[in-house]
This record gives structure tokens, sequence and C-alpha cells, in this order.
């Protein structure tokens, strides 16, 4: 049985094409470098996603810290702490509150502070 793929062989290429959109030089017109560069930027970009979320945790992580050693702690009492008074914030918020609203972070900080003492 004979099997004509024109048409389907036609999109696969032309969906490849596409993604290469504006690459430099052969990268964006010769088939098998078209190939290679979209499949090694959608590996990067699938790595990537990954190493997005470690580095914002990082950053809300380090921002934390550099609030909570203004009122006497350092990051893993004031974790601890908020753990113990029941406080459910996650890092991304305790950041923002941190670098947005300082009064209300040393509202949480004072409160967490009171849980270290007892």
């Amino acid at each position: 049985m004979r099997v004509k793929r024109a048409v389907h062989a036609r999109k696969r290429k032309k969906a490849y094409f596409e993604a290469a959109k504006g690459y430099r030089g052969g990268r964006s017109r010769l088939w098998r470098t078209v190939k290679d560069a979209v499949e090694r930027s959608r590996e990067y970009s699938f790595r990537d996603r990954k190493a997005r979320k470690r580095d914002f945790r990082r950053l809300w992580i380090t921002r934390i810290n550099a609030a909570v050693r203004e009122h006497g702690m350092n990051y893993s009492q004031f974790i601890h702490a908020l753990q113990r008074a029941e406080i459910d914030l996650d890092r991304k918020a305790l950041a923002h509150i941190a670098m947005e609203e300082p009064e209300m972070f040393a509202q949480i900080a004072g409160q967490a502070k009171e849980q270290l003492a007892a």
C-alpha cells in the first residue's frame, strides 16, 4: 500500500519554520538547522520553566531574610515562628509585604518574635 505524506510533512515542517521565525541565518531557513534550533530551544524552555520557579523562591527568601534581620531574627527563626503562630503566608506574599508594606511586615515580625519568646 502506498502512503502519500506530502500534506502532513509540509504541515510539520511549516510548524518548525514558524517556530524558528526571528532566528538568524540558516537557523531560520535550512530545514536541518531549523529543526535542531527549535528542538534545542524547546529543551531550554522546558528546563528554564523549572529553573524560574527555583530562582523566584531564592529571591523571595533573600528578601524575607533581609527584612527579618532588621527585626533581630534570621530567616529560619522567622519561618519557624510563623509556623508556631499558625500564620499561613507563602514566601511570595511575605516578600511582597516586606518590600511594599514594611509596617504590616513589622506587625507580622512582632507576632513571630512573641512566638519565639514563648
